[in-house]
This record gives structure tokens, C-alpha cells and sequence, in this order.
């Protein structure tokens, strides 16, 4: 289990686990998600909302682990800006670890395959 900074000031934080890390890389979450500027804003936290509803509403609605990702992490009261940032740098380490990992992305918001 892995523990995200939410917020500025460091009072809040969201508990991300494995599987979560791993639903992330199975539908591709934060692929092409950060605009061309480079910047994690609530902009692009809502990107990922409305790209995770779509999911939802088709097929992969069904997978509990994506499920459990929305409630525990991306729809968490405590998500901001800053959260998925963190969240992206935590994913991009994580992977980086994963068997077959060739080198970690030099920017940590690239993390694509």
C-alpha cells in the first residue's frame, strides 16, 4: 500500500494499492491524459473523470478493480490536482519496478508505454 500527498499543505492523502497500479496500466489511464503544456491541473483531472465514466458505462463497467479505483483514488473527496500528479509519479515509479521494465520515463507525467 502506497500513500499519495492530496494536497498542498500535506493534511490529506489517499491510500493507493497494487491493484489499483495495476488497473491503471491495464486501461491505460494516464495515457495522452497531460496537454501538450505539461501541467496537471483540475482541467485534466476531470479529463480522466469523464474518460474513466466512459468506461464505466461500456463493458469495463463490470471489473470491481476499476470500480474500487474510482471510489478509493480517482473520485475520492480528498483528489486534486496535485493527487494525480503525485499519482502519475507514484504509477511511473511502480512501473518502472515491474518485471520487463526497460528505464523509467524521463518525465514522470510520460507514462506511456
Amino acid at each position: 500500500m502506497y500513500k499519495i500527498q492530496a494536497n498542498q499543505s500535506g493534511t490529506r492523502s489517499i491510500e493507493v494499492s497494487d491493484t489499483h497500479l495495476q488497473t491503471i496500466e491495464k486501461y491505460q489511464l494516464l495515457r495522452n491524459l497531460v496537454d501538450s503544456n505539461g501541467y496537471v491541473d483540475e482541467q485534466v483531472l476531470d479529463k480522466l473523470k469523464l474518460n474513466v465514466r466512459a468506461l464505466l458505462e461500456g463493458e469495463a463497467g463490470k471489473d470491481k478493480d476499476l470500480l474500487d479505483l474510482c471510489l478509493d483514488v480517482i473520485y475520492n473527496p480528498n483528489m486534486k490536482a496535485l493527487g494525480l500528479h503525485n499519482l502519475a509519479v507514484l504509477y511511473a515509479g511502480w512501473k518502472s519496478k515491474q518485471p520487463g521494465a526497460d528505464t523509467v520515463p524521463a518525465d514522470p507525467l510520460d507514462v506511456t508505454d
